[in-house]
């Protein structure tokens, strides 16, 4: 067994997306495959491609894994999956029955709303927050989003913000009960430069913070830092999510379970292995 990487342009065109995955469909020796920064352009540019489609990249729009089972090439979405093994990693199962916090999620692609369906899911259980805050550049990516949420018929307070200006992302950062969650799901600190904050930001007493990437400049993550002390936070980066992430696909591509026990040993043992913050 080996792996194989390809690494394609952000927002490459359709072509490339097609011809990746008719050759994995058409190799009898390709098993699967993980996909990172392009789960919802690929999705959108290979959907008659698929044989089946599970009920979350139905949900989602978007696939984060691709699978063969007899024959058939599947399109899956398991970053919900990874999303909720992760949160469960630091955040108490009743913390939102004891405290007041909200979300406020800084983007609205791939991973924010996988992480956005399910803490919906938990709200419907009586278990997640009272609302949740979208920001992103992008009108359309929040239109997409709200269709999604749409389909999981939530009585959940969820608000979408189209804003480019970090300092109304300040705002609303102060603006946030003690408790709440902030996560950094723009790709900004590694994908491309910057925070989608500035340095002004005030986080939540008692807040937690998750920076979503874990490689680059990361400057959301040490703007976090430097206040986790005197804000009493919880900072994590995105380091388990990615193992997580990698462990789900695993599952899948190869028809397998890999328990919470081997996860821990996973992650400790790839300590070594991450990459620099620049």
């Amino acid at each position: 067994m080996s792996l194989v990487g390809h690494d394609v342009p952000i927002h490459a065109p359709r072509e490339i997306y097609r011809g990746l995955v008719e050759r994995l469909k058409g190799d009898e020796h390709e098993r699967g495959a993980l996909i990172t920064t392009h789960k919802i352009d690929l999705f959108e540019a290979c959907r008659d491609l698929f044989d089946r489609i599970d009920e979350n990249a139905q949900l989602c729009g978007e696939s984060s894994c691709l699978s063969k089972r007899e024959g058939l090439l599947w399109a899956r979405a398991t970053d919900p999956i990874s999303a909720g093994r992760s949160l469960r990693e630091f955040l108490p199962e009743d913390h939102w029955r004891k405290t007041s916090g909200e979300v406020l999620c800084l983007g609205a692609g791939g991973s924010a709303i996988a992480i956005t369906v399910h803490l919906i899911k938990l709200a419907a259980a009586a278990q997640g927050p009272a609302r949740i805050t979208v920001v992103n550049r992008s009108e359309a990516r929040l239109q997409s989003m709200r269709a999604i949420h749409a389909r999981l018929n939530s009585a959940l307070n969820i608000d979408y913000i189209e804003n480019v200006d970090p300092r109304v992302n300040d705002e609303l950062v102060r603006s946030l009960p003690p408790a709440s969650l902030v996560i950094n799901a723009t790709g900004m600190g590694k994908d491309t430069p910057g925070s989608p904050i500035t340095d002004a930001a005030m986080f939540p007493a008692g807040g937690l913070v998750w920076e979503l990437n874990y490689r680059g400049e990361l400057p959301f993550l040490r703007q976090a830092l430097i206040q986790s002390a005197g804000r009493r936070l919880q900072v994590h980066d995105g380091w388990r999510y990615f193992i997580h992430g990698w462990a789900a696909v695993i599952e899948e591509v190869f028809d397998m379970e890999i328990s919470e026990e081997r996860i821990a040993r996973i992650a400790t043992l790839s300590e070594g292995e991450r990459p620099a913050r620049t």
